[in-house]
């Protein structure tokens, strides 16, 4: 049969036979390249298959709800949120980001079934936008979308270091939490990630399946628990807020937004690893519908009943010894330092398990946009090791520069904090590109390659909502956090994005733009 020649990202031709694509039933699998529908997509992108797809519906579902952390991370953030907006904030607020957040989901779920590749962001950002833009376009969201999931890597491996030096604390009345500790826990944790997708990883999907059940049962034990032996406050935490001296609870609130953000961030996570999935246009949108679902209902159970069973003394918690304010939370309702052990433990297990898939989504990032030479060095970053069946160049470079932010927690923990704040500036710029250019395309009356997951006319609805959603987000992110700050309460999250901006701009303009053409010069026309 003839065969139809397919340039990937670096220019290097691909056979791949059509006829005999068409010649596998719509519903057969194997194991490398999934069914004809994956064919057709990696055919219609111009990418060759490279990864294996082990990933079916309930293992990504479980990925993502895993990689989400959410009941968690509202534990590990909610406490935070009360300074701006009080209790009554902490709660709604994280409520209306929900609501919101999912409008941003169905936008990129829709993108993902219309193409399902690891890029994501950058190559929706590609296909969508006018030709004349799309390459620079592009190009910035993938950075963005690279710092984000780069340095949320980090941000993970050391809120899970915070759990075990909380075990440390509770075992040792008088052990001293410093920042070598810290540092070295970040990175024996990243470690063991990097291990878990290499050495095993095609027995993830199994694998997160069982961590999805831990997962869920350790959710129960911690409601259960703090509901049952914790203060029981009243009604008022629903209606007391605070504006934290900003002269306006509204503002107030629309600070403190950045708590439920932090934890509800992350609606592109399985997109980078749709070529790892079966039949992805098709199973993709809806794991991540699902994902969204789960996530959010357990995210708002866990803030209500983190509120409810404060306690009085807010400022002792959050200035607690043990590091992790929860954690205090959780000793005060227990008063045993043998229950609140194994509960920590039991959290801090599952933010590795996070860091776990933290890893995969950051690495295919980075793989996937090195495939389309969007960085430095991008054939050493976008190679796949014969046999492994992982980007494991990519994953060493994000185990070495998690090694390099994480030294910042010895010598400035504020540093720290600002770098790691790129997490959430990139991946909301990512999502703000995408969804915009979808949104414009939408306005000019073009059409769409097919999807699998049609949102019909009430696909711009979702993508206005989306997109104002996003521009308050993007606005608020460089907030301080109280008003007239000194140079220490800054919010220098700015300087930061704006020099990392400038940097990868620079580097288009001198190098990248001969070296990038962007996703959609790949792009097979006539498979539309």
């Amino acid at each position: 049969m003839p065969f139809d020649d397919v340039k990937n990202g670096h220019g290097h031709t691909t056979n791949i036979d059509i006829t005999e694509q068409a010649e596998v039933s719509a519903g057969a699998v194997d194991e490398k390249v999934g069914t004809t529908y994956d064919q057709r997509d990696m055919s219609r992108l111009g990418k060759r298959q490279e990864l294996r797809r082990n990933f079916q519906f309930f293992s990504i579902f479980g990925y993502a709800v895993i990689l989400g952390y959410t009941w968690e991370w509202a534990l590990a953030s909610g406490v935070f949120s009360l300074t701006n907006g009080g209790t009554a904030g902490a709660v709604w607020m994280f409520l209306i980001v929900c609501i919101f957040m999912f409008f941003v989901m169905l936008s990129m779920a829709e993108m993902a079934s219309m193409a399902p590749t690891s890029g994501g962001q950058y190559h929706w950002v590609s296909e969508f936008s006018p030709a004349t833009h799309q390459k620079i376009l592009s190009y910035v969201t993938g950075w963005f979308a690279l710092l984000g999931w780069q340095t949320s890597l980090v941000g993970t491996a050391y809120a899970a270091a915070q759990h075990f030096e909380a075990m440390a604390a509770l075992s040792d009345p008088n052990f001293v939490i410093k920042g070598w500790y810290g540092t070295m826990f970040t990175i024996a944790l990243s470690m063991i990630a990097i291990c878990c997708n290499t050495l095993i990883y095609r027995k993830m999907p199994l694998i997160e399946g069982i961590v999805l059940v831990f997962h869920v049962s350790g959710f129960l034990a911690v409601v259960v628990v703090l509901w049952v032996m914790g203060p029981r406050g009243d009604s008022s935490v629903l209606t007391t807020f605070s504006d934290n001296g900003w002269g306006s609870v509204g503002l107030s609130c629309l600070v403190g937004i950045l708590g439920p953000i932090i934890t509800l961030i992350g609606a592109d996570s399985q997109c980078h690893l749709s070529e790892e999935l079966y039949d992805a246009a098709y199973v993709l949108p809806r794991a991540m519908v699902a994902t969204a679902t789960a996530n959010y209902l357990m995210g708002f159970v866990m803030i209500l009943t983190l509120v409810f069973t404060l306690g009085p003394d807010v400022d002792a918690v959050v200035s607690t010894r043990l590091g992790v304010p929860w954690v205090q939370v959780l000793y005060n309702a227990t008063n045993n330092y043998a229950a609140t052990m194994v509960l920590t433990f039991i959290v801090g297990l599952l933010l590795t398990c996070c860091l776990i898939n933290n890893v995969t989504t950051a690495s295919r990032q980075l793989w996937s946009f090195a495939r389309d030479g969007g960085i430095p060095g991008a054939s050493w970053f976008a190679q796949v090791r014969p046999g492994w069946d992982v980007p494991f160049n990519a994953m060493l470079f994000t185990f070495g520069f998690t090694i390099i932010l994480s030294l910042f927690i010895i010598g400035s923990p504020v540093a720290f904090s600002i770098l790691t704040s790129l997490s959430l500036t990139g991946l909301i710029s990512s999502y703000l590109m995408a969804i915009g250019c979808i949104f414009a395309k939408r306005l000019r009356g073009e059409s769409f390659p097919v999807s699998r997951f049609n949102l019909g006319k009430f696909g711009l609805v979702a993508n206005t909502i989306a997109l104002c959603f996003l521009v308050v987000i993007w606005v608020f992110m460089f907030f301080p956090t109280a008003p007239s700050p000194g140079a220490a309460g800054m919010n220098w999250s700015v300087v930061i994005y704006g020099g990392v901006v400038i940097l990868f701009t620079t580097y288009y303009f001198v190098r990248g733009r001969s070296t990038y053409a962007g996703p959609v010069a790949y792009v097979r026309k006539d498979l539309q």
